[in-house]
């Protein structure tokens, strides 16, 4: 189970889907995702928005611990998500677009965090 600070224990569900530590990693659960599975982590996540970067603006990107850091990769996994639940009717393609597969990042298998560092 992926554990994340305490103020955010009721997340750890959904933390244990969505929040991985490469964006490769985030790509494959975000490319075979449902609209449901959208909806869920749009919903759940939105509101505590606000609360999760205030959160994360308290520590440095080379010194989160692994449950803060466990949080960051939930916040860009929702900001990953969140488009294809605003935009795209909780579509995994991006409409009008060419496959998202084509697209391979150099970082991709890169911690997030180590990636923001650079």
């Amino acid at each position: 189970m992926i554990k994340l600070p305490k103020d955010f224990a009721d997340l750890e569900a959904l933390a244990g889907k969505w929040a991985r530590g490469t964006e490769h990693e985030r790509n494959e659960i975000r490319w075979t995702a449902s609209v449901q599975d959208f909806a869920e982590f749009y919903e759940q996540v939105l509101p505590k928005l606000d609360s999760i970067l205030g959160e994360l603006a308290k520590h440095a990107l080379d010194e989160m611990d692994g449950q803060t850091e466990n949080l960051f990769n939930l916040a860009t996994a929702f900001a990953e998500a969140a488009p294809h639940h605003e935009l795209y009717d909780g579509s995994p393609v991006v409409p009008h677009s060419f496959s998202a597969r084509r697209f391979v990042p150099g970082h991709g298998d890169l911690a997030s965090s180590e990636v923001h560092l650079r």
